[in-house]
């Protein structure tokens, strides 16, 4: 992610990682109320977190509760660290009902509600597919993509979020294949968390921005926080659109530019369809706003997953009322109340209207 002001540039980055959005910050004058920004590093990305309105030391104070939060559920929620999730599904795996953290629960019971709602293409619990195609890694290098024969026999154990049960502090599941993976709703989920730990210490203007995925609050000096919206096209990069943002609203995109390795001249990245084992085809990019991060966070996957043709009913499905999707083709997909907010900085083959969500 990119912050820009008129004073300076920030730039950070992601291993092997591109942020798919910046904040681009209007100018302020000596008597507006103070800004603060801070550096955090989570969930395999760099965080920016911006305050203002508050005193230095308080600022401080509430950046160094979030670093502590995001850590705790960093290990909480990992798919392959030792931690909460890890022994989860190693219990899943032999077969064993277990008790479970605390912690874990909200995440598990707002992930199997959000995959129902998205005719379970946003799916946490096809982490074995993702491991096969080699994500489990926080340094991802090339590698061969695993066999027809290997994706063929995961599918017909047909694994999902769908098979787990939660009675109480106990977890069990239906289907030893199931292997949980948080990684297309945990940013989210913790972006909203730390909004809700701001609010708490009375902070009521704020930005949180995860690798480029974020949540605004209040304004910035009375005037929207702009986001801008990366282009998925590698060949021009740069900058798509502008949103302006104010109140209380969450930004998420997902792109297949964000986490992937080439090999032998085919890019394949980390978007796995789960009704095919393979990583999804016909889009290149989605951008989602919603209330929540969470949502937006599991929506950006799901809506990513249907593609150009099925884009409109899962939305509305799942009660997503501003989308962008940009087609592998090019074209750019969106609702009317979407293209009123996104403002195209780069001339695109066509524009494609759906009806209202």
């Amino acid at each position: 992610m990119s912050i820009l002001s008129t004073q300076n540039i920030l730039k950070f980055k992601r291993s092997a990682v591109v942020a798919t959005a910046a904040l681009f910050f209007l100018s302020a004058c000596e008597t507006e109320l103070p800004s603060q920004h801070f550096k955090l590093l989570t969930f395999g990305t760099h965080m920016d977190l911006e305050i203002i309105g508050v005193d230095r030391n308080s600022a401080i104070a509430a950046e160094q509760q979030l670093q502590k939060d995001f850590e705790q559920m960093h290990r909480a929620w990992h798919a392959w660290d030792p931690g909460p999730v890890e022994r989860i599904n190693r219990f899943i795996n032999e077969g064993v009902d277990m008790a479970i953290s605390p912690s874990t629960i909200p995440l598990l019971e707002i992930s199997q509600k959000l995959a129902k709602q998205s005719d379970y293409l946003f799916d946490p619990g096809i982490g074995q597919a993702i491991k096969l195609w080699g994500f489990h890694t926080s340094d991802l290098l090339p590698h061969a993509p695993p066999s027809d024969e290997t994706i063929k026999f995961w599918l017909e154990q047909k694994p999902s979020i769908k098979d787990i049960t939660v009675q109480g502090f106990h977890l069990s599941s239906s289907n030893t294949a199931v292997k949980l993976d948080f990684g297309a709703i945990g940013k989210g989920y913790g972006v909203d968390q730390a909004i809700l730990r701001l609010q708490e210490m009375g902070i009521r203007n704020a930005v949180v921005n995860a690798g480029g995925d974020l949540r605004a609050i209040g304004s910035r000096h009375g005037n929207p926080w702009r986001i801008a919206v990366r282009n998925p096209d590698r060949n021009s990069g740069g900058l798509f659109a502008l949103i302006d943002v104010s109140g209380n609203e969450a930004v998420f995109t997902s792109g297949n530019y964000e986490r992937n390795f080439i090999w032998e001249n085919t890019i394949y990245h980390h978007i796995i369809d789960p009704r095919t084992g393979y990583p999804a085809i016909s889009t290149a990019s989605v951008t989602v706003l919603h209330p929540d991060a969470t949502t937006a966070d599991a929506a950006a996957t799901a809506l990513f997953v249907a593609g150009p043709k099925d884009w409109h009913r899962i939305a509305k499905q799942m009660g997503i009322k501003y989308v962008m999707l940009i087609d592998m083709e090019g074209r750019v997909h969106m609702n009317p109340a979407m293209r009123e907010r996104a403002r195209l900085q780069v001339p695109v083959k066509e524009i494609v209207i759906s009806e209202p969500l």
